[in-house]
């Protein structure tokens, strides 16, 4: 039964009737305003010293869930009183029931007033049409860093039962909100005389000072200008943009005319990924991610798909394609892995050549590698690097000889063709080696520049001679 949320006047008339009726009540805890105000009548035990006896809630709970059905089992049962509402942010209660139901036990439910009630109260708002999130404090702690919630909705974080717990909540919080979002701490609401209810700033919440078992959270929701570290919020800001009212360049691009910024940041992070910048990673990864936000948002306005669709694909096809994690199958090695994937994946594609699937937009070096990577998973290479290096070693004597410029190109496209070839058997990426070289041209060339500006000269006015030896110096 609920005892409701601490005014003993909340008290419903079914609750007064079990209670004048009960030989004895179990309550979980004489922390509550309303135990003090109870009828007389039944003996009133309760399971207070669980909580210096356990190092965790939930083993407080679980002790007290035990022994209540240990209780229950009696002929005449057991009468156990919980604060609020039995169902509503009390563990022990529906743990209750569904123990009641496996051991066939018969269970009355004897409803409360929640604490929820007096908080909109207290609040002035309706929870469901503000479209009110609700989340335990305990939960949130434990959460990650969304904890599940929407910014853009209203929220309670309920039960936030001290400055520790408060401490934990605010962290998880300031992952989503800003530090000066104005929150609003409700205590000991609906209990004349007690209730307090105190707007400051998220960074600040934590030193208020009172919080107990009757204190909520109260957080307002977010503008959408304001959500910047979710995903919806990322979204609605796509959207916003493409909007009738939005901006005119974003409102005017299409599949198509994004194609070029796609590949430009795709290979802005891959530049991050080599200079080893975490910052700049992090900003080239979030300019790629535009890139895809922009391109769902198209699709999804022309009816094309949602987002839902995109990440349900690939959402799915992680778990189809690692049985070994989310089924039954036994791997050992990261090349079963790879066997496992290329055969669930060409039951999913059915009899497709095996090359199909490469796509011929791919930069040259990481198509072929690709191609190779694809052919040799069926067999079809050298075993050995000798051979291979022999085989570049003859596709260069034919360069040699090769005569017009049809044969020259197709000359070296066989010995590039070649050097990925040898490459893959060095277990070397033949586009990261190739773009490494590059930077590092880049580096030293535009050293070898500044130090004949430095000297007074002009490269264009050097010797070979002269440039190689600057060139060697910055190597250096």
């Amino acid at each position: 039964m609920g005892l409701g949320p601490g005014d003993p006047g909340s008290l419903t008339l079914e609750a007064r009737e079990v209670l004048a009726s009960a030989p004895e009540v179990y309550l979980r805890t004489r922390q509550h305003p309303t135990v003090g105000s109870l009828p007389a009548g039944p003996v009133l035990h309760s399971f207070d010293h669980l909580y210096e006896e356990q190092d965790t809630f939930e083993g407080v709970y679980a002790s007290i869930t035990r022994e209540v059905l240990s209780l229950a089992r009696r002929p005449e049962g057991v009468t156990y009183a919980v604060p609020g509402h039995p169902l509503v942010g009390e563990a022990t209660g529906v743990a209750l029931v569904e123990g009641c139901r496996k051991e066939g036990l018969p269970c009355r439910v004897v409803g409360g007033i929640s604490f929820l009630e007096p908080v909109c109260t207290a609040l002035e708002v309706d929870p469901l049409t503000a479209g009110m999130q609700l989340v335990d404090a305990l939960h949130l702690s434990g959460a990650g860093p969304s904890a599940g919630l929407d910014p853009q909705r209203p929220a309670i974080v309920a039960q936030v039962y001290n400055g520790r717990v408060a401490s934990q909540a605010k962290l998880i919080l300031l992952d989503l909100y800003p530090e000066n979002h104005l929150v609003t701490v409700v205590a000991h609401a609906g209990i004349p005389r007690e209730e307090e209810t105190v707007e400051l700033p998220l960074r600040d919440v934590d030193r208020r000072g009172r919080f107990d078992h009757l204190t909520c959270l109260y957080l307002p929701a977010l503008a959408a200008a304001q959500d910047l570290r979710t995903f919806g919020g990322l979204q609605r800001i796509v959207a916003r943009l493409r909007a009738p009212d939005g901006c005119p360049w974003d409102r005017q691009q299409t599949h198509a005319s994004l194609k070029g910024f796609l590949l430009e940041e795709a290979y802005e992070a891959l530049a991050a990924l080599d200079e080893e910048d975490s910052h700049l990673l992090c900003e080239e990864l979030g300019d790629l991610l535009m890139q895809i936000m922009l391109h769902v948002q198209i699709a999804s306005e022309s009816g094309e798909f949602e987002m839902g669709d995109v990440i349900q694909g690939i959402a799915g096809k992680l778990v189809r394609r690692h049985p070994h994690v989310f089924g039954d199958v036994q791997v050992e090695t990261a090349e079963e892995v790879a066997l496992n994937w290329e055969v669930i994946k060409k039951e999913e594609r059915g009899e497709a050549p095996l090359l199909a699937a490469v796509p011929i937009s791919l930069p040259a070096l990481a198509h072929v590698q690709s191609l190779q990577d694809r052919a040799a998973r069926v067999g079809f290479e050298w075993p050995h690097l000798e051979r291979v290096l022999d085989k570049l070693t003859e596709e260069l004597r034919e360069l040699s000889r090769a005569e017009s410029t049809a044969q020259r190109l197709d000359e070296f496209g066989d010995v590039l063709f070649m050097l990925t070839s040898v490459a893959r058997k060095l277990n070397i990426d033949a586009e990261e080696a190739l773009r490494l070289a590059a930077r590092k041209f880049r580096r030293r060339f535009t050293r070898m520049e500044r130090l004949a500006q430095e000297r007074g000269m002009k490269l264009e006015d050097l010797s070979l001679s002269e440039m190689e030896r600057l060139w060697e110096e910055a190597k250096g």
